[in-house]
């Protein structure tokens, strides 16, 4: 796995999280520090938790797989890429939240919303064998600084359905550019 690979991995899983906190950020309106660190920690924890299983499972069916493994790890890339690309496209409604959405089971539905798609992720590093624990932090702690500069980006920012359609599409497009770099690697396209 090339070096930017897995800082870019990180970005776009992360681009979930940033656009949740920034809706978040918008419907608290005053996000306390207690508010920002909750979210960060738990978005943090889900986005690092969820590769892990992904890859443990990964791990276990690696030698039946061993010959198509990038082949599967560009296609569940081009799948998780394609889902963000398409929920950029749907339109969102009734952002208000009435309960503060850092608490309680809002806090956990979130942050399992935000992270799902990192076990297909994780899944995908250990069909690469990549390293699980230098991934599952650097994707953690992202996860972590960009829900923390969501929620304050929230605060300020007015038109907030622009900017997570642009987060997502920009999040599917990395994605999709990951499982072409895996593909080019293996020799496919030459």
């Amino acid at each position: 796995m090339g070096a930017w690979l897995l800082p870019a991995t990180a970005v776009a899983l992360a681009m979930d999280a940033f656009t949740v906190a920034v809706a978040t950020g918008l419907s608290l309106k005053v996000a306390s520090l207690r508010q920002t660190l909750r979210l960060a920690f738990h978005f943090g924890l889900f986005q690092a938790l969820m590769p892990l299983a992904g890859w443990g499972l990964g791990a276990s069916l690696h030698s039946l797989i061993e010959n198509v493994d990038h082949w599967a790890a560009a296609g569940l890339l081009a799948l998780v890429g394609a889902k963000m690309l398409v929920e950029s496209r749907r339109k969102r409604e009734g952002r208000e939240a009435r309960r503060d959405p850092t608490r309680g089971v809002s806090l956990v539905m979130l942050s399992l919303a935000t992270s799902m798609d990192a076990l297909a992720v994780g899944f995908s590093l250990s069909l690469l064998r990549a390293s699980i624990w230098r991934a599952v932090t650097v994707i953690g702690l992202t996860a972590a600084s960009f829900t923390a500069v969501g929620m304050h980006i929230g605060r300020f920012v007015a038109a907030s359905s622009r900017l997570e359609r642009y987060a997502e599409t920009l999040g599917g497009i990395i994605l999709f550019s990951i499982g072409f770099a895996i593909l080019r690697e293996h020799g496919v396209f030459g």
